[in-house]
């Protein structure tokens, strides 16, 4: 690790000694090269209340320890629909219907990219376990009326944001989505994330907990509400006994389910503010990175309740940097002014303080 960056190191480690975390690894480029990469604690559930050691917990986590980043994996969604764009294979302003035929809604890509498509929540409750079925899911969304007329407002599409990004991935590629980010972008960039695992992937799983069992309840807001609807169907999305099983971890809900370690967020977000190559390999145009990174949509989130600035997949914040935080604490975002690429990974579900002690700390340290 750089030395300049040691009060990061110090800052990591007293959120475990404060209780605050209990697993986590966090890595940082700074200058274009790889200059903090810190782990510690347990992969293991741990209740709340109880402290872990950053060294010497049993099941510890270890730098191939992969863990459900939520809302961290929707810009990687979105980067496999964006390389058919940079492709010349589909057009960003194109109706959907255009690639989806059954698809009801008169929503173009751009608004599904951005979040204004107006189909932030799943239409028909369904059970935990449909999030293994991709086909009946992404027939619902087809046959669903938008919430508002597409490109009107936003709400972040909580759930639905990589059924909508991936059926057109497949209707257009004919691959997964899951296996299009494999092999067209986490292959050559050397990028330990993935859709949908397979056994010996879900191995090396940390299990999530809560710091806080009432977390989840608060986090869904009121019974009923757009935000609710958005991330409570299917059921089991806050459900600790889906979430660490093997139906979650298998299927493909790439909106909330990618499963990474922050040392492939950073490669992936340095890759971007490199303007689209990483190690000389080239996967995505200078010009599509700008596109994909500028803001396409200033105002007022429904679902999130509060004003936003989207990207295509990515928020971007008044400083300029860009990226994207999940429920409960991961994060990955590029600060291209600073020069850091920032990516911080957690199995406990709680606020994001966490994440601001340590980038406070880190804004001190350039």
């Amino acid at each position: 690790m750089h030395a300049r960056f040691a009060p990061v190191r110090d800052c990591f480690h007293d959120l475990f000694g404060a209780g605050r975390e209990t697993g986590a690894a966090l890595s940082i480029w700074y200058d274009g090269a790889p200059a903090v990469d810190l782990l510690g604690g347990t992969r293991a559930v741990v209740a709340p209340g109880v402290p872990v050691p950053v060294t010497g917990a049993a099941d510890p986590w270890r730098p191939d320890t992969l863990v459900d980043v939520y809302s961290v994996g929707k810009p990687v969604a979105a980067l496999c629909l964006l390389m058919l764009v940079d492709r010349g294979r589909v057009d960003l302003d194109a109706p959907v219907s255009a690639y989806w035929p059954e698809f009801r809604s008169p929503a173009t890509l751009r608004q599904v990219l951005d979040h204004t498509a107006g189909l932030p929540a799943f239409p028909v409750p369904r059970p935990a376990d449909a999030v293994a079925d991709w086909g009946l899911l992404c027939a619902d969304l087809a046959a669903a009326e938008p919430e508002w007329t597409p490109g009107t407002v936003a709400g972040e599409h909580a759930w639905t944001y990589g059924h909508l990004v991936g059926e057109v991935v497949r209707r257009v590629d004919g691959r997964p989505l899951g296996r299009f980010l494999a092999e067209e972008i986490a292959g050559p960039w050397r990028l330990d994330l993935a859709f949908g695992l397979d056994a010996a992937a879900q191995a090396r799983c940390a299990d999530l907990s809560y710091a806080d069992p009432d977390w989840p309840v608060r986090s869904l807001g009121e019974p009923g509400s757009l935000r609710a609807r958005a991330m409570g169907n299917p059921a089991g999305g806050l459900d600790l006994a889906v979430l660490n099983s093997p139906l979650w971890r298998g299927a493909e809900m790439p909106a909330v389910n990618l499963h990474a370690t922050p040392a492939a967020l950073a490669r992936l977000y340095a890759g971007l503010a490199a303007g689209g190559t990483l190690d000389g390999v080239r996967l995505f145009s200078p010009d599509l990175v700008g596109e994909a990174t500028r803001v396409q949509y200033d105002g007022p989130d429904l679902v999130l309740d509060r004003e936003v600035c989207w990207t295509l997949g990515m928020q971007r914040e008044p400083d300029g940097s860009w990226g994207m935080a999940g429920l409960g604490g991961s994060s990955a975002w590029a600060d291209p002014d600073r020069g850091y690429v920032f990516a911080y990974a957690t199995a406990r579900l709680a606020s994001h303080d966490r994440v601001d002690d340590l980038v406070d700390v880190l804004h001190s340290c350039l």
